[in-house]
């Protein structure tokens, strides 16, 4: 970029007269100008971490857990529950497969699953950013290409800036109002300047926005796709799509990228297919006869029982037991506090007494799962770590003195039934929590004192696993006089309706990283609650978390970072807008035995892009 400055009068004038006046416009044009950032403020590198420093030095070999000897070819067929009716998982209209980012659409830098939240450059080379993060410079690597050979330029990222931030989602949306500018001083850089300084994490989530081809990319048709791909710099093309049931890719063997140390020992196979199952016990049995290469399992159940079969015995199906170093996130039953129904807390609190997971998890489970209790469960980001001490009473200010001290002090946990599914005295205090919210069992029913309307709600839920937790939690809660309708409904609806937040309760899922960050405000803000879209299903809308989650974001040091996140878990959990279920410490694997993996796995996610066909298969 050009800095030079272009001072006014010289040139115009001559002698002493025009010496004066040039001094004159300098010192006018010294104090009003702002200098831009010199280089050495700012030194493009070849990674980005949210905290410190990137693990891995300039010219690292390959990623921890890639094998960069893995063999090229083969298949990889994999499976999934539900259906789908787009391409574009950019847009708000459609429910599309993850197919198209990172296997066919890029973006500028690529994230290690082995750090909390580092990025290493990929479509753009080098990265810069000062130490207050004011602004990300991003230079392209000159040899990106697309698929049909033209070159990836500042020109396509800005495209893409602009399509995503006016026709995109609302996070891009939310992103765009950040941004005081951009330039793009030449064909291989693109600079983001912010309106204020601060914001750790913006540049890293700029970094991974997609990027299309300016050229081949009508934007009045983005929104309204349906199966048309995107042409992509990414290793993949697609190859067929049948809709709503699969969808295959064809490995490139042009790829411009494949000797990347981000990508050497990824994106092994030549073809990888994603099918399409309406039903998880087709879909599992899809697996179990060959016709599916890999298997993530969810349910303990099956997980228990449904792998007494010759394949697993003699050896031909390996079953694997991943260690994940993530917080488990949350799963739940979300209450829809938009509805009138949830919008009193002590009516969330009394129906959070009524869930007997005690019950549910020795007769369904087998006693495999552990009780969430948190949003950042089992890391140093939950609550549960311990009690608020005086910098995260700092973040939390007047907000402090409105949590139940069991929350405060970090000793606060689900309660603990009998397992006997009609536990009276932890119903008696369900009851007692409805009572204050002006409910009263009458004639067999729990209704509202005043008005005598019952108190009901509708569970929509789109697989039978969840229609069956739905059902249990049913059971429990006609013992006070509480009949919910559960409502089983195909995948497009489903995603539908819940993005327009037309639901009472649904039970869903929050995947948490180890590194919480702008998804936080997708996810709870008072903004996002009021755009359809958001993760934002609760309805929360919180000054103080809304204040909390600004803190997260313009957190400086790790040990800021991680008060704020405890800070956001106590007023989450407090806020009782999820009756947290379940979940499991590690990730069950199953896969056929001609499909191999590295030694070292991931620290923070389980991923398949770094196994390979074993060899004469």
């Amino acid at each position: 970029m050009d800095t030079r400055r272009i001072i006014p009068g010289s040139g115009a004038h001559t002698g002493a007269r025009g010496l004066l006046c040039a001094l004159v416009a300098c010192a006018l044009a010294a104090l009003c100008f702002i200098p831009p950032a010199r280089a050495e403020e700012a030194p493009h590198r070849h990674g980005l971490a949210m905290h410190g420093e990137p693990a891995l030095p300039p010219g690292f070999a390959h990623l921890p857990y890639a094998n960069p000897a893995a063999p090229k070819g083969g298949a990889l067929r994999l499976g999934l529950a539900g259906s789908f009716d787009s391409l574009n998982t950019m847009a708000i209209k459609g429910n599309a497969p993850q197919a198209m980012v990172p296997y066919i659409v890029q973006p500028l830098m690529m994230r290690s699953a082995d750090e909390p939240f580092t990025l290493y450059g990929l479509l753009a080379e080098t990265v810069a950013v000062p130490p207050d993060r004011r602004f990300v410079e991003f230079r392209l690597n000159p040899a990106a290409r697309f698929s049909d050979g033209r070159p990836v330029t500042s020109a396509d990222v800005l495209f893409s800036w602009d399509l995503f931030t006016t026709r995109g989602r609302p996070n891009y949306r939310t992103n765009k109002t950040k941004v005081a500018k951009v330039e793009t001083p030449d064909a291989r850089t693109i600079r983001f300047t912010f309106h204020s300084a601060g914001d750790q994490e913006l540049p890293l989530i700029l970094a991974m926005m997609p990027v299309l081809a300016a050229h081949a990319t009508d934007p009045e048709k983005f929104e309204n796709m349906g199966f048309t791909p995107f042409l992509g710099s990414g290793p993949y093309r697609l190859d067929e799509v049948d809709p709503g049931t699969r969808v295959s890719l064809k490995r490139r063997q042009d790829y411009w990228a494949k000797d990347l140390p981000v990508h050497r020992g990824l994106y092994n196979f030549d073809t990888i297919s994603l099918e399409f199952f309406r039903d998880s016990n087709t879909l599992f049995e899809a697996f179990k006869t060959g016709l599916l290469d890999l298997r993530i399992e969810t349910d303990p159940t099956k997980w228990r029982e449904g792998y007494a079969i010759p394949a697993v015995e003699d050896g031909r199906i390996l079953r694997e037991t991943v260690p994940i170093r993530a917080p488990k996130g949350m799963t739940g039953f979300i209450f829809n506090t938009r509805r009138p129904v949830f919008t009193d807390r002590r009516i969330r609190e009394g129906l959070f007494h009524l869930f007997d997971f005690e019950w549910l998890n020795r007769n369904l489970f087998a006693g495999i799962y552990r009780r969430t209790g948190s949003f950042f469960d089992e890391s140093e980001l939950s609550f549960r770590s311990g009690p608020v001490d005086a910098r995260e009473a700092a973040i939390l200010g007047a907000a402090l003195d409105t949590l139940p001290p069991a929350i405060r002090n970090g000793t606060w946990r689900p309660p603990v039934m009998d397992g006997s599914g009609r536990d009276r005295q932890v119903m008696r205090k369900a009851v007692e929590r409805l009572n204050e919210a002006g409910y009263a069992i009458r004639d067999g029913r729990m209704v509202q004192r005043e008005t005598g309307q019952p108190l009901t709600f509708e569970v929509m839920v789109t697989t039978r696993e969840k229609e069956r937790i739905a059902l249990a939690f049913a059971d429990t809660l006609k013992q006070v006089g509480i009949f919910p309708t559960i409502r089983l409904v195909d995948s497009s609806q489903y995603w539908s309706r819940v993005r327009q937040f037309q639901f009472d309760m649904i039970i869903e899922g929050y995947v948490v990283g180890p590194s919480p960050g702008q998804e936080q405000g997708n996810r709870w803000s008072s903004r996002a609650a009021e755009t359809p879209g958001t993760l934002n299903w609760a309805g929360v809308r919180s000054p103080d978390i809304d204040r909390v989650i600004a803190s997260l974001l313009a957190a400086r040091s790790r040990e800021d970072f991680v008060a704020s996140v405890r800070a956001l878990d106590r007023l989450l959990v407090a806020g009782h807008y999820v009756l947290p279920l379940y979940h499991v410490s590690d990730r069950w694997v199953a896969r056929w035995k001609h499909i191999s993996r590295p030694a070292t796995t991931a620290a923070y996610d389980f991923l398949h892009d770094s196994f390979w066909l074993t060899p004469n298969h």
